[in-house]
């Protein structure tokens, strides 16, 4: 590199910022008594200049060195005391990423160097061994980016149907996807990928972890790997596994690139993030970044500093109370929305963010301070609404502004269709957007995510093949994963020959996802979910990098994705499901009839002792078209037409009685779960329906046809 010209540079921005001219940056480490930069030559090899940084600035330490250019592979040796007790685990012998990189080099070499103490003697022990060999890199990137005009599509809520998927999981199966580019970015954004989006119907597209994570050194030595990715090490960085384009900077142009294309197909990104914690474990884990940075102001420490405050089960949590980390968390955010162009977040242990001292505050720092930014506010903000410490299950309690993963709308859908009793209250009101939820706090139906099924736990095959785990492949001796799966297998264990249990099985399927389409709210598919992907049992595959997660393209089942398509197709198409206001009750002026009415086999109006009979397994619900109390983008009054659904999830078959001529002068059936070759037929009022067992019918007034 020769002889190098430095400057005193500025605090901010944070990281490494290339000007045209050369590069500042910039390091927050409060507690810290030095800081050196380490400036790698080409391709982050092991020869070095390290430069001692002089300039400090509330608590940011910075220098400009001219002549730097992206590609420039960086790190930092951080001093400071080496008090465990105390909660100060500075060791400059361990080289450390920067926090705020916009690209890393690649993958861990996992090395006893990498621990700032010595493995055979403990946390209280200090290591002199050099970790620079086996960690990668920071890079230096170049921001500038022609997205050619591409505008993000704003999709609201009410019209979104959401895709959770996994770039490689997603890719790398697929028979038309060049091999050099399978599981990557680029296959993403190849165009069998997005045509395939697109004639599913999918609006926004959720992936898990892109943030560079850290696969764990347990599985490594296992021959596993941290296949989901929920252990961030850089909050700025798209992944280098999933780059086909070189890790110096290459990668932050693909996920670009992949950006642009959904966004040209009218396609949203939302990812997945892991703000929650880091990938340096506890007190045993190892110094890769944070925790040789400025140890007790990034994570929730004990009252024995020595110890991490775990409310996520990774080791540690970050300490989301503090202005630091506070504003780490908001700049990351908020570079993925400008910079990177994304839609909206999902938020991984979303409670984890909102404890202050250790109760969950839905007012605190965190949400106040994404509430009143003009930036993140405007995007999509989706919680995962619990963690595992006590009081962490907030389904519900979320501010407005906010979605939430409906864990309950999950649950009841299950039991209800597996056949629980006393199902039929809760039942109707996860069908009409869970008003107990969110109706109360000035949100709207769209408050709640509906699913069946997410990447945590089974498939939805799975869910109608197996009742217990099977996650030995894990090598946990199938301990880990949950217990209580509310999954029926409907006689056998995995997969059988015998053609009524698989009929069975195919007709739960149709059930679920007829009610998590035709469900006010917004709906989430699992990738896969649709054609009946399988993971042989397996209910907690975040290691299993291999064909038990990746989507089989070549063994689909074909008639389960025509019935998903014909589903998202109705759900997109009929605004009765997808309402921005809640249901009232109440008549509407100009039918005369209530907005929702519920009816029983017998065709007369449920009353309330109805909702209390634990035996009842059947309900029919009428959806009056002109209830729905909104308007378009235009200012015109939003119509549809008027829709009758009955839901029978007896297993022996009813005869429905259809309501009145004041409802509706006459039926057509456009779905039946039971048999969806044969959803025809039209009815008159008052008619007898055939319904069979466990089917779900959706007929739909011919009035204004």
């Amino acid at each position: 590199m020769g002889d190098l010209k430095v400057y005193p540079g500025n605090p901010y921005p944070l990281g490494a910022t290339w000007d045209g001219k050369g590069v500042n940056f910039a390091l927050f480490a409060k507690n810290a008594t030095e800081v050196t930069l380490c400036l790698f030559e080409e391709h982050c090899g092991e020869m070095h200049v390290d430069v001692r940084l002089q300039e400090r600035s509330r608590h940011i330490w910075h220098i400009y060195i001219p002549g730097l250019m992206p590609g420039q592979c960086y790190g930092y040796r951080v001093n400071g005391p080496y008090k465990p007790e105390k909660g100060q685990r500075y060791n400059p012998h361990k080289l450390l990423i920067d926090p705020y990189a916009k690209a890393i080099s690649g993958k861990i070499d996992w090395h006893d160097s990498l621990f700032g103490y010595q493995l055979s003697k403990g946390d209280l022990s200090f290591s002199k061994s050099d970790s620079a060999k086996f960690i990668p890199k920071s890079v230096v990137v170049d921001q500038h980016y022609d997205w050619e005009g591409v505008k993000p599509p704003k999709i609201s809520y009410h019209k979104s149907i959401i895709y959770e998927a996994h770039v490689k999981g997603l890719t790398q199966l697929h028979p038309e996807i060049p091999d050099a580019i399978r599981g990557t970015y680029s296959a993403i954004a190849h165009p069998v990928m997005i045509d395939y989006l697109k004639s599913l119907g999918i609006t926004t597209l959720e992936l898990m972890p892109v943030h560079q994570f850290i696969n764990d050194r347990h599985l490594i030595e296992r021959g596993l790997n941290n296949y989901w990715g929920y252990n961030t090490i850089g909050f700025f960085a798209p992944d280098t596994r999933y780059s086909s384009q070189g890790t110096l900077g290459g990668q932050v142009k693909e996920f670009k690139d992949m950006v642009k294309a959904l966004h040209r197909a009218g396609i949203e990104l939302i990812l997945d993030v892991v703000y929650n914690h880091t990938a340096e474990g506890n007190h045993m884990g190892p110094t890769l970044s944070f925790k040789g940075i400025d140890n007790e102001e990034y994570y929730r420490l004990t009252d024995d500093k020595r110890y991490y405050m775990d409310y996520t089960g990774t080791g540690n949590t970050l300490n989301a109370h503090f202005p630091s980390v506070l504003r780490l968390m908001m700049d990351s955010l908020r570079y993925w929305i400008t910079e990177m162009h994304v839609d909206g977040f999902r938020f991984d242990l979303a409670s984890a963010l909102a404890r202050e001292l250790e109760e969950v505050n839905m007012l605190g720092a965190f949400f106040s301070i994404i509430h009143q930014d003009p930036v993140i506010s405007q995007v999509k903000l989706i919680a995962e609404p619990w963690d595992i410490g006590e009081g962490g299950y907030q389904v519900g309690n979320f501010p407005p502004g906010w979605a939430e993963w409906n864990g309950k709308f999950r649950d009841c859908i299950r039991d209800y269709w597996r056949g629980e009793d006393s199902m039929l209250a809760e039942f109707a009101s996860r069908f009409t957007g869970s008003p107990d939820l969110y109706q109360n706090d000035d949100r709207s139906p769209t408050a709640s995510i509906n699913f069946i099924t997410a990447h945590d736990g089974f498939t939805l095959q799975d869910l109608v093949c197996y009742e217990q785990k099977h996650n030995e492949a894990n090598g946990e001796d199938n301990k880990d994963g949950e217990d209580y799966n509310r999954s029926c297998n409907y006689g056998v264990e995995g997969e059988t020959d015998n053609e009524n249990i698989q009929a069975l099985r195919s007709r739960q399927k149709r059930n679920m996802l007829a009610t998590l389409f035709l469900s006010e709210g917004v709906p989430m598919l699992l990738a896969g979910d649709e054609s009946g992907r399988t993971q042989k049992g397996n209910n907690n595959a975040y290691c299993q990098d291999n064909e038990i997660s990746w989507f089989n393209w070549a063994d689909q089942d074909i008639e389960l994705l025509d019935f998903t398509r014909k589903l998202i197709a109705i759900k997109l198409k009929h605004p009765v499901f997808s309402r921005k206001r809640w249901f009232q009750g109440l008549k509407i002026k100009d039918s005369g009839l209530e907005d929702i009415a519920w009816f029983l086999p017998e065709g007369e109006q449920m009353e309330a002792h109805n909702w209390e009979e634990d035996y009842a397994k059947s309900l029919a619900v009428f959806l009056n078209g002109k209830g729905l109390r909104s308007v378009d983008e235009q200012g015109n009054k939003v119509i549809d037409h008027s829709f009758y659904l009955i839901f029978n999830a007896y297993h022996e078959g009813l005869s429905y009685q259809l309501p009145s001529e004041k409802y509706g002068g006459e039926w057509k059936v456009m779905l039946n779960s039971g048999n969806p070759d044969k959803a025809t037929g039209k009815y008159n009022p008052g008619e007898q329906i055939a319904v069979e067992g466990r089917t779900v019918i959706l007929l739909k007034t011919t009035d204004s046809e």
